[in-house]
């Protein structure tokens, strides 16, 4: 981990981050990785994710002063790495005006509340653009947000298994993703949204309010599957394909994925499973046929898959036909591929406990390259020093 601070393309942008949890966080964290100045603002409590297990062996609890060590788990921290944390009870009129103050010279805040909270507080678009108009203010919620169109449930909290069930994914997939896609995808969409306003805002001096909603985010996770529907009348299912084969296949050591639908695809599969009379076969010559006799494909190429091991259908097929063998973390990060992208970063807990690795970020730049520089930080470790930077004192 460098301490040379923020590097990226993102370095001139200020964003007041109020989220907590996932969604709002892996968002922010996003821009954070990017270079940005992302401020972490938390309650006296702390964000309720430091709680999240596992733990390391050294954790203490948000308060615990008698203790030195991270108050924090791996949930937390990989969402939360190159932010500074600044401890603000917004109950208070003045952290509440402490807030303010902070994002009369950001570019941005966020926040992922449930709806109506921070209008509440008097933090809400309008107060905050009253202090400076050209700051663009982003929320993340389950169900939108009134001012960009009122949700019959848009007072309703949603977390990641409802987000995932309200948007059709269940339905379509067959079960719940078991990662937090309806968190992560909006998170992704408020930090993608966010840099289009910045932008629109630098060079209109206009700011703006957007808000994501994830029930929306999974719809549009199922752009294709919706189109298709508009066309078919026809639900979407997990053993409903348009493309034959697609999908995992048995291996002699676990499972692997192979596509090869497109038929020069088909064509160099038959040849690595010496079947070319497949390729001239009525029931498996075109896609199209290959989709109405799915089940005979299928068991062709599961029949000359489960005699090999992933490493040798790799062999086989790579360079050729799309496949990929279905790693286990520990191949994951086994694999040359993940050193070469430079792919994994490690930081230190607080204290004197061993470190932590979580994922880089995947936007790889030439000449603005991104790394960890700001391990994930304790609860309040920078409000003194944000503050002072910031020019704010404490009434």
């Amino acid at each position: 981990m460098g301490d040379n601070g923020r590097t990226g393309p993102l370095e001139d942008l200020t964003v007041v981050d109020c989220t907590m949890a996932y969604a709002g966080p892996f968002g922010t964290s996003l821009l954070a990785d990017l270079g940005a100045n992302v401020i972490k603002v938390e309650p006296p409590s702390g964000d309720a994710f430091r709680l999240v297990p596992p733990h390391p062996s050294g954790y203490r609890r948000v308060g615990d002063s008698s203790a030195e060590g991270a108050d924090y788990g791996t949930a937390f921290a990989s969402v939360n790495a190159n932010k500074r944390s600044v401890c603000l009870d917004l109950k208070q009129a003045g952290d509440r005006e402490l807030l303010l103050q902070l994002c009369e010279r950001a570019d941005a805040i966020v926040e992922n509340m449930r709806a109506g909270v921070m209008d509440g507080l008097g933090l809400g678009y309008e107060a905050i653009a009253a202090r400076n108009p050209s700051i663009v203010y982003g929320t993340v919620r389950g169900y939108g947000d009134a001012r960009t169109g009122a949700s019959p449930y848009g007072e309703w909290p949603c977390l990641d298994v409802a987000g995932q069930a309200a948007g059709g994914l269940v339905e379509a997939t067959g079960d719940l993703v078991p990662f937090a896609i309806a968190d992560i995808y909006p998170g992704t969409l408020m930090a993608l949204g966010l840099l289009a306003a910045v932008h629109r805002a630098k060079r209109m001096g206009q700011g703006e309010f957007l808000d994501v909603a994830m029930y929306d985010s999974v719809m549009t996770l199922m752009k294709s599957n919706i189109a298709a529907y508009s066309l078919t009348g026809m639900e979407p299912r997990p053993d409903r394909r348009a493309m034959v084969p697609f999908g995992l296949f048995p291996a002699r050591d676990g499972r692997i994925a192979i596509a090869a639908p497109v038929e020069r695809h088909w064509a160099d599969l038959c040849e690595a499973m010496d079947r070319m009379d497949l390729a001239t076969d009525d029931r498996t010559r075109t896609n199209r046929r290959r989709v109405q006799n799915v089940e005979f494909t299928n068991a062709q190429v599961a029949a000359w898959s489960s005699n090999l091991s992933k490493r040798e259908i790799v062999d086989l097929l790579g360079g050729k036909v799309p496949v990929g063998p279905a790693n286990t973390l520990a191949e994951v990060l086994a694999d040359p591929h993940v050193e070469a992208r430079r792919m994994i970063e490690r930081y230190d807990y607080p204290g004197s406990e061993p470190g932590g690795t979580f994922t880089a970020s995947p936007i790889k730049f030439l000449n603005a390259p991104t790394r960890l520089y700001q391990r994930p930080p304790t609860h309040g470790e920078h409000t003194d020093e944000v503050l002072a930077e910031f020019g704010i004192k404490r009434p």
